[in-house]
């Protein structure tokens, strides 16, 4: 049986009919991991066949692609470079930079000076977020900057510890950010087309995850992961609907939560995969727990909900694929372990696209009894920490300077 999702909104601006390429924001259309276009296949192919290529500069920042476009966000020397591309040939159409110098914490030079910020596309506007908090509205035809918003006046930090790496959404004409930093950040709804604040929730700072719309019990709300906790907020209005604490050693909660079926299921680093649901008593909402998986715990790796049951990659024996059913909270199974430090999970077609952090991406029947790869692929020389965008003739994938298309033939 397939659950079904409760996430209501956060299509990203697309029309009914839109190009099915389209992968217009952080985790797909429906941010939830799932290549909803893709046709089944007998077999996959031993090798892909190489596209084009283009260096575009460092980061963590996924491509999205909307319209026959590929947008991607980056780093060149100390400017961030927002650029998009033709999908078919992989000639540059528009680049655009800004000054954004930025000092790492020392506990995370091995991740680069970002961006980690996943753009959306949306209405034809582009929406970007810097690793130190520039939030950006770029027409997505032109490159022209349509406004731009910093935080410094408002907040004593414009960023979190590790830099920003939540990915915007949209929702309504408005779009949903966090900013500020430790202990001081304010979750926030902005006018999609001027910028304007609609409302701002600032009970925490910003997490590492990113934001989803649901509606539970009828009420509309941003779920997300922030510094300490896992909340839910009114969409309408900003007002706190419930607060669940969630504590993760040195406050690195990075795991977008999924929604289905009236549950929200989250994790994070020593923390179990756990599913609990918003309830609603009289005007105010509870939390109940629903169930609580301790065999595995998310670290920077969200998983996918495909098919009744979550796959993932738990951050135990050095990394551990496994499956949940999503229903009951039980282990189905548990890979062998040294998977690889964190990896990019997405679903489709009866598979399981699993990119890692090595390079190596992993097709894997969506199985309920045991991890089955089907077929391997070295689909980068260095380090990928971004999502690739899977098609049903290419996949994109960004390693730590270019960003290629590979067809799958």
């Amino acid at each position: 049986m397939r659950l079904a999702l409760g996430v209501l909104v956060l299509t990203a601006g697309l029309a009914a009919g839109a190009d099915v390429a389209d992968w217009p924001q952080w985790r797909g259309p429906l941010r939830d991991g799932l290549v909803s276009a893709l046709k089944p296949r007998a077999s996959w192919p031993e090798t892909l066949a190489p596209g084009w290529k283009l260096k575009v500069g460092t980061g963590h920042s996924s491509p999205v692609v909307s319209g026959g476009r590929v947008y991607q966000f980056s780093r060149e020397a100390e400017s961030e470079v927002v650029r998009a591309i033709d999908l078919a040939s992989g000639r540059e159409l528009w680049r655009q930079s800004y000054p954004a110098p930025y000092e790492m914490n020392p506990a995370a030079t091995g991740h680069g000076k970002g961006p980690k910020s996943t753009p959306v596309v949306a209405d034809g506007r582009l929406y970007t977020f810097g690793i130190s908090g520039t939030f950006s509205a770029w027409d997505a035809a032109s490159g022209r900057l349509l406004w731009r918003k910093t935080f410094e006046r408002s907040h004593k930090s414009t960023s979190p510890e590790f830099g920003v790496a939540m990915s915007p959404a949209v929702s309504r004409g408005r779009v949903i950010v966090h900013v500020g930093g430790s202990n001081d950040g304010a979750l926030m709804a902005l006018d999609a087309a001027s910028g304007a604040t609609a409302w701002e929730w600032k009970g925490d700072g910003p997490g590492y995850a990113s934001p989803l719309v649901a509606t539970f019990d009828g009420v509309e709300q941003v779920v997300t992961q922030t510094q300490n906790a896992l909340v839910g907020v009114a969409a309408a209005d900003g007002a706190l609907v419930w607060k669940e604490p969630l504590r993760t050693p040195y406050e690195q909660n990075s795991v977008t939560p999924l929604v289905a079926s009236g549950l929200v299921v989250y994790s994070g680093l020593d923390a179990p995969l756990r599913a609990v649901r918003p309830v609603k008593k009289g005007e105010a909402f509870t939390l109940a727990s629903v169930w609580s998986n301790p065999d595995v715990g998310c670290y920077m790796s969200t998983p996918v909900l495909y098919d009744g049951r979550i796959y993932g990659l738990s951050h135990k024996k050095k990394g551990q694929w496994f499956a949940v059913d999503a229903a009951s909270g039980r282990t189905l199974w548990l890979g062998e372990g040294r998977a690889g430090e964190n990896a990019a999970v997405l679903a489709g077609a009866g598979a399981l696209f699993l990119l890692d952090t090595s390079g190596a991406l992993t097709v894997a029947a969506a199985d309920a009894t045991a991890f089955r790869p089907l077929r391997k692929w070295t689909v980068a020389s260095s380090a990928t920490w971004a999502h690739p965008v899977v098609m049903d003739d290419a996949i994109l994938v960004k390693d730590v300077e270019t960003l290629a298309l590979l067809r799958i033939r």
